[in-house]
């Protein structure tokens, strides 16, 4: 509270800072344009009579070419505060005044005065937001030829975005390449082939590594970006999968017999893992399920320490789908662990589960009359610990934003996971009776449970303030990416608007009703110039008259 404390008063003492420099700076451009007009010599006297008559020959016309300059002026300001602050997230003034104009009026850095005290605090929850902020595959991600390119095709849009498709890249080198890939020339094209930007160079290569010999990483990019439906991936992946099992039987062989050898077999390992595991996400895009669960437990069971790939979210998804709800739970009772990494897949459907059981009869009125049960409690619990995690999915499945095709890549409780889950589980949470109603009446009473989203977490760290940017790199423009937590108007653009606002209709009102607007202007300059007239008058008869004589021939 108290850091929260102390950041408003900073940014209120910035508020009044950039207030009164706007004030003072719009003053000094009003006398500086009265001395140029008028021509006078800077005599006080004279100045002030000559610039009251100057104030009574003043036309409607005057006043309204000022004021329709000045909202003219402020609404420029506002566009650009405005732009800056969708795309930058943050004011441009307020950004300013906090990076070189509060040095210079004496303020400190919180970050560099806290520095000494919290410094261990300060370092774990660094690497917590490291962790937090990492890029994963997505384990459910379509196929680029058969699916993205599809879409491509009908909406002239692209679903993927240059930074998404560059670490799929670095992805493929990682697992598709190794440092012995030059000694075999097929393996040596296909290692280029992963490096090219360009799609149809990299699918020539795969041809031209195909004409050597049986490429298994040949195979899965053609699977992966030539073919044009699901059916022609699945035939391109078999194909991989014979040449690939032969590969990794033979390294399997040799992995001892040196670093080398140990570093193809790991290259084998990966390019069979994942073929088999393409193999069964085509089985399941094909409406085989339960083939697709078998080639999924199967997989798990031969390569139990390779959770990179996060197998077990492909399996949540299609023991969904054939509603083998013991099965899930089976699954969640594994892999929903404390000390294992979270996801929505594992937290929104331990939340279905619960939800199940009590979804059909649930009503909010009665709920609210008898109060909840255990089970309804659980269920209520669980969905907040889930909107908790990822705050985004809600809004995708109860439909109140449109879905895109999800990413190859994701952030964990960012808005690309968000996409990426409600893509899949949307149909699962529909065919659960009342599970959408249940989630409906209670996922905003989350946010009741935490006393502030960047300062502290209830059942999970802090949200993470790197999301949104991450996100808008991973998905494309034409989609509006959701933030968390929602930012407020920065004080500037409510200031210039009201300023704009103010002065347009100053201008509208001179327009139309000059006379009046002609003698409201007057009276008030005349107030303005009031004070300083008193002034003048008691210096006068302050200082003797030769000096003030002197004084005004200076």
């Amino acid at each position: 509270m108290a850091e929260a404390a102390a950041g408003f008063l900073e940014q209120l003492k910035s508020c009044i800072v950039w207030s009164w420099t706007y004030l003072w700076t719009v003053w000094f451009f009003i006398v500086l344009f009265l001395v140029y007009i008028l021509r006078v010599p800077l005599r006080i006297n004279d100045n002030l009579s000559t610039v009251s008559m100057f104030l009574n020959t003043l036309t409607p016309k005057f006043y309204v070419a000022l004021t329709g300059t000045s909202s003219l002026i402020s609404g420029l300001i506002l566009i650009f505060e405005w732009w800056y602050f969708r795309k930058y997230g943050t004011s441009f003034i307020e950004q300013v005044s906090v990076s070189h104009l509060r040095p210079l009026l004496g303020g400190v850095d919180n970050n560099s005065s806290n520095n000494s005290n919290s410094s261990n605090g300060d370092s774990d929850s660094n690497r917590q937001s490291v962790s937090e902020c990492k890029v994963w595959r997505n384990p459910l991600n379509l196929f680029r030829g058969a699916e993205y390119n599809r879409y491509t095709w009908v909406t002239g849009r692209e679903p993927l975005t240059y930074y998404d498709m560059n670490l799929s890249a670095q992805d493929h080198q990682t697992f598709f390449t190794c440092d012995s890939d030059h000694l075999r020339p097929a393996d040596a094209i296909m290692q280029k082939a992963w490096r090219e930007r360009n799609p149809q160079a990299r699918i020539s290569a795969a041809h031209e590594a195909l004409e050597i010999n049986e490429c298994a990483t040949a195979y899965i990019l053609l699977a992966e970006e030539e073919a044009t439906t699901i059916a022609e991936a699945e035939k391109l992946f078999k194909q991989a999968l014979k040449a690939g099992d032969g590969c990794y039987r033979r390294s399997q062989q040799l992995q001892h017999h040196g670093p080398q050898y140990e570093a193809q077999h790991r290259r084998d390992t990966n390019v069979l893992v994942y073929i088999k595991r393409r193999l069964a996400m085509c089985a399941r895009r094909l409406g085989r399920t339960r083939e697709a669960v078998k080639m999924m437990r199967d997989l798990m069971k031969e390569f139990p320490l390779l959770s990179m790939f996060n197998i077990h979210e492909n399996l949540l998804e299609a023991l969904l789908e054939l509603q083998a709800y013991a099965d899930v739970q089976a699954v969640l009772a594994k892999y929903d662990d404390i000390s294992l990494p979270k996801s929505a897949a594992i937290c929104y459907t331990a939340a279905l589960l619960k939800a199940r059981a009590v979804s059909d009869k649930f009503s909010p009125e009665a709920a609210s009359r008898r109060g909840l049960s255990t089970a309804e409690m659980n269920a209520v619990e669980a969905i907040h610990r889930a909107v908790e995690f990822n705050p985004h999915v809600p809004k995708y499945l109860l439909e109140m934003k449109s879905l895109i095709l999800p990413p190859e890549h994701i952030l964990k409780r960012g808005d690309s996971e968000a996409i990426a889950y409600a893509f899949f589980h949307l149909a699962h949470w529909k065919r659960v009776e009342g599970a959408l109603n249940l989630l409906h009446c209670t996922w905003e009473g989350t946010f009741r449970m935490i006393p502030y989203p960047l300062e502290k977490g209830h059942l999970f760290y802090p949200y993470p303030i790197c999301t949104e940017t991450a996100d808008r790199e991973l998905l494309p423009s034409f989609h509006e990416v959701s933030v968390y937590p929602k930012k407020e108007l920065p004080f500037f653009i409510l200031f210039t608007a009201g300023l704009c606002s103010f002065t347009a209709m100053l201008a509208l009102l001179t327009h139309q009703f000059p006379e009046l607007m002609g003698v409201f202007a007057k009276a008030f300059l005349s107030t303005l110039f009031a004070p300083l007239n008193f002034i003048m008058e008691k210096v006068e008869s302050i200082l003797p008259s030769s000096l003030w004589h002197q004084l005004t021939r200076i």
